[in-house]
């Protein structure tokens, strides 16, 4: 079992490479300040920037109308308007989100116009967003998002304080089902096990660029400045390209973590979990199934592997290294997956199971790998994405 040996050492540091960067977020990722932080302080300014909170939403009956009624309600002291584009839904979208806003003036919902060639489908309803828009500050977020009545407040307070020409804030993900508990959080490991946010604010190199789609908040200047979605029209991860694209323009760049005032429920049972996870990870591998899979194999032998050798070696001739080395990647890696569920405010029990979690996560990376050689690319709300 040589081999065990000569895999699991790089691995063990690897893991603690990545822990380090866990844990230095952990100290320095932005938090959105509570209500009684920001309240007092922000609405006493003197005039608070005017913001569009604009939805793309496409067949979201079943959360639009609470999303709408969370706006609306928002303790915010300047202009806001709201402003839902369904987008070809075929159930009750624009009706629910209507119905939501009781006549309230500061709400509109737009039909948006069928998908044209060479666009997908969010960056397209997006760009229709950004044309309607009036105000100050763009603020792009998803239909199933839950805002706290202070949220607004502290996220505009955040980006002012920071200049920031784009704050993406990452949601504090609600999460019931098994399969949300092991996959959704994955979303946020990525970032704060692989991405110092000091390397992202700090670096002007944009492929230190992150963002989270469900909360992007534009200074209006900026998001012309880096092309709006419209450069982005053919691309599945959006979020993270116009990230990119405000460095590339010489905007600044910041993230910050929702503190549990702004909050997402992605997903709701597994197959959902798994489309929404296989739509979007090959677009995050360059889309590149050789690079796909050779991501798959190192998070097996980082979460999986010395699990296994050391369970196994109870009943074998185990070898050199055995039990030490096994058990030390493997408690290694439930330690990383501990400290981003600290940072991002999940469940640490749930921690236990990442090796359940990067088999799932593996079982995603064959979905999206099939959808590409089967249908040419992912497949999400009844329409299939182009490779790019």
């Amino acid at each position: 079992m040589s081999w065990l040996v000569v895999i699991t050492v790089p691995s063990i540091a690897a893991l603690l490479i990545l822990l380090v960067v866990a844990l230095e977020n952990y100290r320095h990722f932005p938090r959105l300040a509570t209500a009684d932080a920001v309240g007092p302080q922000h609405a006493s300014e003197p005039r608070a920037p005017s913001v569009s909170v604009l939805i793309p939403a496409r067949n979201e009956a079943d959360a639009i109308g609470a999303t709408v009624r969370l706006l609306l309600a928002q303790c915010y002291p300047g202009r806001i308007e709201v402003i839902v584009l369904d987008d070809q839904s075929t159930d009750a979208t624009a009706a629910i989100a209507l119905r939501a806003g009781r006549g309230d003036p500061r709400l509109h919902v737009l039909a948006g116009a069928p998908l044209p060639h060479g666009w997908v489908g969010k960056p397209w309803a997006c760009h229709q967003l950004a044309q309607a828009a009036h105000n100050d500050l763009l603020l792009f977020t998803d239909a199933d998002v839950a805002w706290h009545p202070s949220a607004l407040m502290a996220t505009v307070a955040a980006q002012q304080a920071m200049r920031a020409g784009l704050l993406s804030v990452w949601p504090t993900q609600r999460m019931e089902s098994w399969s949300e508990r092991l996959v959704v959080p994955l979303m946020s490991f990525a970032l704060l096990a692989y991405l110092p946010v000091q390397w992202v604010h700090g670096l002007p190199h944009k492929q230190a660029a992150a963002a989270n789609g469900q909360c992007l908040l534009f200074a209006r200047e900026a998001y012309a400045a880096c092309g709006g979605h419209a450069a982005v029209r053919d691309r599945v991860l959006e979020d993270v390209l116009l990230a990119q694209r405000i460095k590339g323009a010489g905007q600044c760049l910041r993230l910050a973590d929702g503190a549990g005032l702004v909050q997402a429920r992605m997903y709701t049972d597994w197959q959902h979990v798994r489309d929404g996870y296989a739509k979007n990870i090959l677009a995050g591998h360059l889309n590149s199934i050789p690079f796909l899979l050779l991501s798959t194999l190192f998070h097996l032998a980082l979460f999986v592997l010395p699990w296994l050798w050391l369970f196994v070696g109870f009943g074998l001739e185990s070898g050199p290294g055995w039990p030490i080395l096994p058990l030390t990647a493997g408690l290694l890696g439930i330690a990383l997956r501990t400290s981003t569920a600290l940072t991002a405010r999940q469940p640490l029990r749930d921690a236990l199971l990442m090796p359940v979690s990067v088999l799932l996560m593996t079982r995603i990376a064959l979905q999206a790998i099939w959808w590409r050689v089967s249908r040419g690319g992912p497949v999400w709300k009844g329409r299939t994405l182009p490779a790019r």
